[in-house]
């Protein structure tokens, strides 16, 4: 497992609005505008957000014409997911197993 990948991908998540804009994507892709009508701040303030989450690659952009759509990458979801559950589940695969 690469701790340092999954506690770059945690940081990023740990942010409430970004939380909430991975959840949104979650029901699929949506485009900036709808995802914004979400939330009590400006558009510059989402850019940032949107920003953060495709510079680690947990979302996916396409642009047609003036719009952005944005949807979950779910390679990087599955990071998250797999990482969280080895480390916080009671498995054979235990790090204590390879003392």
């Amino acid at each position: 497992m690469d701790y340092q990948e999954l506690a770059n991908l945690l940081k990023v998540v740990a942010e409430p609005n970004r939380l909430k804009i991975l959840n949104l994507l979650s029901c699929g892709e949506m485009c900036a505008c709808d995802i914004l009508d979400h939330f009590n701040f400006t558009q510059p303030t989402l850019s940032h957000h949107m920003k953060v989450l495709e510079d680690k690659e947990l979302i996916l952009v396409q642009k047609r014409g003036k719009w952005h759509y944005y949807s979950l990458n779910s390679e990087k979801s599955t990071v998250i997911i797999n990482g969280l559950t080895e480390v916080l589940s009671n498995s054979e695969n235990c790090i204590c197993k390879d003392a």
